[in-house]
This record gives C-alpha cells, sequence and structure tokens, in this order.
C-alpha cells in the first residue's frame, strides 16, 4: 500500500491585493512539506484544486512543478483537478510538463470537485455539473491514450485530427477519480478501469463498503481485472508522539474548517465533544503513532485498498509541528504499516 499526503494549502485570507504575505509563507511551507515527505520516504504527495480566499492552491499543476525540481522520488498528484471547470487539452499539456520536470512521478486525480467556486468564475452553468465532468473526462482519457486526437462533444469545440504535446514521460499519465461517495461515481469509475480516491470524512469508514464493493463488481461486469484495480482512501490525519498534544495541534485547524464550510452548507458547529467522538470512533486519525497505525491497518482490513492519503489540516497548527507530525509519519508510522503488510502477503502466499 503507498501511504501519502495530500492538503488543500489552508492560509489566512491577506485581505490586500499585492501584499499577498499569508500566501506567499504557507507556499513556502508546502514546498518544505512535500521536500520533507520525500525525503522521509512517503510515496505520494497531492495537492487539492481550490478558489477560495481560505485555501491557497487554485493551480495544483505549478505547485507539482516547484516540488518535482526539489524532490527525487515521491510521486505528485493533484487531489483534485476540478475536471468539470478546467479544459482537459490543458490539463493534459500542464501535467505532461510536470511529468517531464519529474522525471515520470506526475498523476492526475480528477474530481466534480466538492466546492463549486470554479463554475461561475470560468463561465460554467451549474447546471450541467455532471455532464461536463463525463464529457471532459472522456476527452482527458482520449488525449492521454492518443497524440492525435479527433473528438465531438457538446460542451466545448471539437477537435479535428489535431496533436496535443508535449506527450508525457510515462506511456501515459496515471489518471485516478476522485470521489465523495456516490454510487454513480463508483459505478463509473469501475466500468472505465479507473483508479479511484475515497474522501472518507464525517462518517464511520465502514459505512463506505457497499461503495467499494459497488466500484468492484461494476469493474467485473465490465470485463475488467477486478484483482488490479487500485483503490485509494482519504483520511483528516495527524500524529504527534502523545496522543493529547495531537488532538490539541490539530483541534484549532480542523474547527476552523469544518465551521467555515458549514456555514456555507448548513450545518451545526463543530464543537471538542463532536472532534472527539470523529477521532475515538469515527474518521478522523489523529493521536500517537500506534493511534495512526492501529487506523490507517483498521481501513486496510475493510477495503484492502492499495493506497492511503493522509488529509493534512493545517490552518492553525504550528509549522514546525506540521513538519514533525510528517516526520513521524514517514519514519514511524510508515516502516510499521509497511512491515505488517508485507507479513500479511507473505501468509497470503
Amino acid at each position: 500500500m503507498e501511504l501519502g499526503i495530500s492538503t488543500f494549502g489552508e492560509v489566512q485570507p491577506d485581505g490586500v491585493s499585492g501584499k499577498a504575505v499569508h500566501a506567499h509563507q504557507r507556499i513556502q511551507e508546502l514546498l518544505e512539506e512535500v521536500k520533507l515527505a520525500d525525503e522521509v520516504g512517503l510515496d505520494v504527495f497531492a495537492f487539492g484544486e481550490h478558489h477560495r480566499p481560505d485555501f491557497v492552491i487554485s493551480a495544483p499543476e505549478i505547485l507539482m512543478a516547484a516540488a518535482a525540481a526539489i524532490t527525487k522520488n515521491i510521486r505528485l498528484s493533484s487531489s483534485v483537478t476540478v475536471l468539470s471547470s478546467a479544459d482537459p487539452v490543458r490539463v493534459f499539456q500542464n501535467f505532461a510538463t510536470v511529468d517531464l520536470i519529474s522525471n515520470g512521478r506526475a498523476e492526475i486525480i480528477a474530481g466534480r470537485g466538492s466546492f463549486i467556486e470554479s463554475f461561475p468564475l470560468f463561465g460554467y452553468d451549474l447546471g450541467d455539473y455532471d455532464a461536463l465532468f463525463t464529457e471532459k473526462l472522456e476527452l482527458l482519457m482520449r488525449i492521454n491514450e492518443q497524440e492525435v486526437v479527433s473528438w465531438e462533444g457538446k460542451h466545448r469545440a471539437g477537435i479535428a485530427n489535431k496533436g496535443v504535446y508535449p506527450r508525457p514521460l510515462q506511456s501515459a499519465i496515471p489518471i485516478w477519480l476522485g470521489v465523495g461517495g456516490t454510487p454513480a461515481s463508483a459505478v463509473r469509475a469501475g466500468k472505465l478501469n479507473l483508479p479511484m480516491v475515497i474522501a472518507i470524512l464525517g462518517s464511520p469508514p465502514r459505512q463506505f463498503l457497499s461503495f467499494v464493493e459497488l466500484y468492484r463488481e461494476s469493474a467485473r461486469k465490465a470485463g475488467h481485472d477486478v484483482s488490479k484495480l487500485q483503490l485509494g482512501i482519504s483520511s483528516q490525519f495527524y500524529v504527534a508522539e502523545d496522543s493529547r498534544q495531537a488532538a490539541n495541534d490539530f483541534y484549532p485547524s480542523y474547527e476552523a474548517l469544518m465551521n467555515r464550510v458549514g456555514r456555507d452548507r448548513g450545518w451545526s458547529p463543530m464543537n471538542r465533544n463532536q472532534f472527539e467522538f470523529l477521532r475515538n470512533d469515527g474518521p478522523l486519525i489523529v493521536g500517537n503513532v500506534q493511534q495512526a497505525i492501529d487506523k490507517i491497518m483498521g481501513q486496510y482490513e475493510l477495503f484492502h485498498n492499495t493506497r492511503f492519503l493522509a488529509q493534512f489540516v493545517t490552518g492553525f497548527t504550528a509549522h514546525k509541528d506540521v513538519l514533525k507530525a510528517i516526520e513521524l509519519y514517514g519514519t514511524q508510522v510508515a516502516p510499521v504499516i509497511r512491515k505488517e503488510l508485507a507479513v500479511k502477503k507473505d501468509i497470503m502466499v
């Protein structure tokens, strides 16, 4: 199982044009984080895409390119590319360029997006939410498979026998689908034989079992080899040497994020009791090293996933503590998980 990190790049909004001090600092911190993740042996680092003042990453490919220049081994991904409001040709060109810079380490996690700000920003009708994604995913996959493309669609001008360049170093850029639990998304990923990442955030992991089964059954019905499917699980994560310290470090950032999003979506305000419930009995992986290991392995026992992405939420967490969490994840959590999985594999053989 690959072990990695995803981030949305939470930031305190500067609110002043031309003096983006917080944004500048957060970008520098993100580059330090991905560099350390590479040094401690983690497998993947994924940058989110949002178009809000409280997140600094709106162009994940640019962060990936910067990260490619200062890392050696870690795979670099988006998480997610909001494909419904992007142009598939430009998406492919940007990621192919990152692939060339990184010596073949680029990936795309494509999704419809959990926020909708990009639709009016780029002139799209929210009523076409799913149709846009379906059409653009088809075009992106076509470009990834073919150098010269002919294509016709409804929401974008057609392409008549045109080449799309540059081509990546890899034979094709890995395209994952990032989903949040909609059954139609699982069916789509399975039918297309695409790797899938599920964001397990507010509900107990067990509630997603039927969703994963639907993904695998859809792939089986479409004639694909289910044993080769790749499944990623993404959960909000923070680790410290002491469990209470981990909770205290993480909670202010988590509370701020959930209440900010909750105001937009009509959720009840987050409080410490709810947080502790989610940490102890829910999907949050926030605790000491052993607690992190136990929860990640618990998810593996449920899903037999091939990837785990630790979603860092760090808006109010000191950067030095975030770096320490990455260090613990790479040097103490990851080696134990890899060893336990190797033992399980040997037993199965």
